[in-house]
């Protein structure tokens, strides 16, 4: 039963997507790109859920939008509206007289109106000044009645139109980050590795020319997990880690504990540059599934500037 009703949203998904008029879509992204006044978004009922959920996913993201009730507009909201805004009102059926009532309002204060509806000949879509059409082959609901499919569609049609204008915007993660100072998304966009990194005294660091029996200590005193191997100008040259340690023990025994850095780093290590975001050096040290570093060496002017721990990061962001 599952595996076929997960079947069958993808079919009504996909029908979606292939029925979209993209070019139509387009039109639409820079109309509401160029639109200087306020965007505000209406439904009813499950689209009306939708309709809050796109608009807060716009003002997010850097484009002025709102949700309206079709209800309260009708009972003295509807001031808000003025001639030089853009509604947009989603609609399954496009025959809501609730939305029809909203339309005849929006005309009255002059705004401009888009529907966005999933019947080509409803009431709704004739009669505003623009119509998008969300093609929908049938419900996922076996009576074919509760919003299922549509609302996923909706809620598609939304993102790509809200991350559309992300691009046409050229909204930058500096201005993201301004819309979200509390929080995990806040904390991702603005917390770099400059503001976690281990530096100075901390960094767990070694000569080449260094015996291991010899940094055992600086090993362990430093919780890094490693060593990074650097020559006097601080250029890295290796880095040895703890699981590096066991694996010589078991090879070659205490004979390893007289053998240099030189002899037993390993070149090449992933490095990060201080500017960047703390998260982005998260996604970096968990880029190999089920394999992920636990620190990673700063590099600035290829200079060894700091060490960043996989733990810090993780207990920020």
């Amino acid at each position: 039963m599952l595996s076929k009703l997960i079947a069958d949203q993808q079919k009504y998904v996909n029908a979606f997507f292939q029925g979209l008029d993209i070019a139509k879509m387009e039109a639409l992204v820079e109309k509401l790109a160029a639109h200087s006044g306020m965007l505000f978004f209406s439904g009813i009922g499950k689209s009306g859920y939708i309709a809050q959920k796109i608009a807060s996913t716009l003002i997010s993201t850097g484009t002025k939008a709102l949700y309206i009730s079709p209800v309260n507009a009708l009972h003295g909201d509807i001031g808000m509206v003025s001639s030089g805004d853009h509604v947009l009102l989603l609609s399954k059926s496009g025959e809501s007289e609730e939305m029809l009532r909203l339309l005849q309002s929006v005309r009255t204060r002059g705004a401009f109106s888009t529907a966005i509806v999933c019947n080509a000949s409803s009431r709704l879509g004739k009669e505003a000044d623009n119509f998008m059409y969300l093609p929908l082959e049938r419900e996922l609901c076996p009576f074919d009645l509760s919003p299922t499919t549509s609302a996923a569609i909706q809620i598609i049609f939304g993102d790509i139109l809200a991350v559309a204008l992300m691009h046409k915007k050229a909204f930058s993660l500096a201005r993201y980050a301004e819309n979200h100072p509390l929080g995990l998304i806040g904390k991702r966009s603005k917390i770099t590795v400059a503001d976690l990194m281990l530096k100075g005294s901390q960094i767990p660091l070694a000569q080449p020319d260094q015996k291991l029996i010899d940094l055992l200590v600086e090993l362990s005193d430093k919780r890094c997990g490693c060593l990074l191997i650097v020559d006097k100008n601080m250029t890295l040259r290796g880095i040895f880690t703890d699981g590096d340690l066991r694996r010589t023990l078991q090879e070659k025994g205490l004979l390893s504990l007289q053998m240099t850095m030189e002899e037993l780093s390993i070149g090449n290590p992933r490095v990060i540059s201080p500017e960047k975001l703390a998260y982005e050096a998260l996604k970096e040290m968990e880029r190999e599934p089920g394999k992920p570093i636990t620190s990673m060496p700063v590099i600035y002017n290829n200079k060894v500037v700091g060490i960043i721990k996989l733990h810090d990061i993780l207990q920020e962001v």
